[in-house]
């Protein structure tokens, strides 16, 4: 479908951001006088719950408890939030995870804020409708995905209590297509004095004859990190629905000179050349991030390597590391084991400190069991991210049945705990996505979503060379916009490029103005979960920069500041560099999801990935938008939209 020229199709001017979120203010409502008695009585009401929960659950002193106690009750916390009776410091701000021996897992409360009065309605619009999620409570990394007689397996932790972190066993699904998933019961429970405060992370390998163990971190009674070995109960059972621990367990535990509860994750094995398996594992030395490296032949018994296989100063303890090799020559993916002068060697680290998935592409040398990055600069932990927005504790496995490396990963929630209780689940998997090494530019990835989310497409919607001009926006008449896959492509006048002079001013997606601060080349993009009003919008978008040498730096970024009017999520701007090579147009797809929104950019060389929340922007109010904000420059848009059908995903 096509639709005229954006001078005459409701082209209006680009709302610039305000200087300040408490701009505008709402004229209190006239009410009638309640009389006395019903003024004691909601009175006395208001008084009692406000002090049941300030002082069961709050934390008045405007410090971290990592002690968070029980998980309030979740018919309370959603009284208080559809009454608006909460007050400024109803929830505990807790680090849940922290003294146990992990990365924080709880985003804590907005201190001085109070949180927003949801209603029922708002938060169910909020789940998901094609990512895989639990039917309730709190998820969070993906463990040990692989494919086994037929099917796609995914483990993942999980805590079958509530919606908060804790209680952590492995939740366990299954699925022909990683689309449509079937939950099963519980793969692993902390049953163990081994594992007994939680069934952590831990990565899958299959053995040449097709045996399959699994090693995973547990915390035991006296919460020292130890990595344990367990094996399916019955390998014929495609559904892998019972799983035995090694009588012998731990296998290993921290080496001298590590701490206690830096010790975990361990990965996939891989073969060395003289015929053994070698795993790594994460850990820090004082602030140096370090990937320790075993060697075993039967996973029972191991042997720790002298040095490390890489390590970066400064970046602190390394999670979930993920190490895995890329093909320079084909499409395809690689076993774990491949290795060759036409590999790279991809060495992935989660960061403790910051949150966020970096990788390096490098070169392994296996007779010494040592990894050395392509660049220094951009090493692991300072450089390239799979994706620069919300996306963290990434996990890989190679899928033997398509020759394809696939990408799992957890996304957390960034509203307030209290909603999350109320809605009765937190966190996300992302579309799962393909892992190749980009031949083009041979200096980064490129993750795209697997090719079988294209399936649930429908109502497809085309919009040919529509010319957007400075400062306007064109509405993109879909329909519903909760559930799209966009495809789009924009055009810059090349003279116009030449035209405009160069700066010497830098620019930063995340430092940056956002949507709203206007350059001469941008920003232009996408708004999407956007209401009528524009009040609630989320911009995804390129900002193209010149410097004063004529050269251009593309910037692919996700601005949240206005995706909610909720006083209690956190609104941040995502974004990093993208490469364009010469004669390349650029491009982006985003996929919405109700609350999850994923952009790709230059077809998978740069990712952001986000939670939004909005309050108005949702249901049959949310709309899709084009948008121009550049001072110089007219852009030309083509645009595929499809309507996206909801998975299948069961309960077990």
């Amino acid at each position: 479908m096509s639709i005229p020229n954006s001078e005459t199709n409701n082209g209006v001017p680009y709302t610039h951001l305000p200087e300040s979120d408490n701009d505008s203010g709402n004229t209190p409502a006239r009410c009638r006088k309640p009389n006395k008695s019903t003024f004691i009585m909601l009175t006395g009401l208001v008084a009692f719950l406000l002090f049941f929960v300030a002082v069961k659950y709050g934390n008045n002193d405007g410090t971290d408890d990592i002690n968070p106690g029980p998980v309030p009750p979740h018919e309370t916390v959603c009284n208080m939030l559809g009454s608006n009776l909460m007050p400024l410091t109803t929830m505990r701000t807790v680090a849940r995870g922290v003294e146990e021996g992990v990365s924080a897992k709880s985003h804590g409360h907005f201190l001085g804020v109070r949180p927003f009065p949801w209603t029922r309605k708002m938060l169910a619009w909020q789940r998901t409708s094609f990512h895989f999620q639990p039917k309730k409570n709190w998820m969070n990394d993906p463990n040990g995905p692989l494919y086994y007689k037929g099917w796609y397996h995914l483990f993942y932790q999980y805590n079958p209590e509530a919606a908060v972190w804790g209680n952590i066993v492995w939740g366990h699904a299954v699925s022909r297509d990683l689309i449509h998933w079937q939950h099963l019961p519980v793969a692993m429970v902390a049953d163990q004095w081994y594992d007994i405060n939680g069934v952590w992370t831990g990565s899958a390998t299959f053995l040449p004859n097709g045996d399959l163990i699994m090693l995973y971190t547990g915390s035991t009674n006296e919460s020292v990190q130890v990595q344990n070995l367990a094996y399916p109960a019955d390998p014929s059972d495609p559904l892998l629905t019972k799983w035995i621990k090694y009588e012998g367990n731990p296998v290993l535990i921290p080496p001298p000179g590590i701490g206690l509860k830096d010790f975990r994750d361990p990965t996939t094995a891989w073969t060395t050349p003289e015929g053994k398996w070698r795993i790594t594992i994460g850990s820090k030395i004082n602030k140096t991030g370090i990937s320790l490296v075993y060697d075993t032949i039967d996973f029972k018994k191991f042997e720790l390597l002298k040095g490390m296989l890489h390590g970066v100063p400064g970046t602190g303890m390394w999670e979930c590391v993920d190490f895995y090799p890329v093909s320079k020559i084909v499409e395809n993916g690689l076993d774990t084991s491949e290795n060759g002068p036409a590999v790279k060697h991809v060495l992935k680290s989660s960061l403790d400190d910051d949150r966020n998935d970096y990788y390096a592409l490098g070169t392994y040398n296996a007779g010494a069991g040592k990894w050395v990055p392509d660049n220094p600069i951009i090493d692991v932990g300072i450089g390239l991210r799979y994706d620069y927005g919300n996306f963290y504790a990434s996990k890989s496995f190679y899928d033997q049945e398509k020759k394809r490396r696939v990408l799992w990963a957890w996304i957390k929630e960034t509203d307030s705990e209290a909603a999350d209780i109320c809605r009765g689940w937190s966190s996300l998997q992302p579309i799962p996505r393909t892992i190749q090494y980009d031949k083009k530019t041979g200096s980064n990835l490129i993750t795209w979503p697997v090719a079988e989310v294209d399936n649930l497409r429908s109502n497809n919607n085309e919009f040919n060379k529509v010319v957007v001009k400075p400062g306007s926006i064109v509405p993109l008449e879909v329909g519903s916009a909760t559930q799209l896959d966009i495809m789009a492509e924009f055009e810059v006048d090349q003279n116009m490029l030449k035209k405009v002079d160069g700066s010497n001013a830098t620019y930063d997606c995340i430092k940056s103005g956002g949507s709203g601060e206007r350059g001469a080349l941008g920003p232009f993009g996408l708004l999407v979960l956007t209401d009528n009003s524009l009040s609630e919008q989320t911009p995804i978008y390129f900002y193209i920069a010149k410097d004063l040498t004529g050269n251009f730096n593309t910037f692919f970024c996700n601005d949240l500041t206005r995706s909610s009017e909720a006083s209690d999520v956190r609104k941040l701007i995502y974004g990093s560099t993208v490469p364009v090579l010469q004669g390349e147009k650029l491009s982006l797809r985003t996929l919405v999801d109700h609350s999850i929104v994923e952009s790709f950019a230059q077809n998978g060389r740069t990712a952001i990935t986000s939670r939004v929340y909005p309050t108005k922007a949702i249901y049959e109010n949310a709309k899709i938008y084009l948008f121009n904000n550049a001072t110089d420059i007219s852009v030309t848009a083509t645009i595929k939209i499809w309507q996206m059908n909801s998975a299948n995903i069961k309960s077990n």
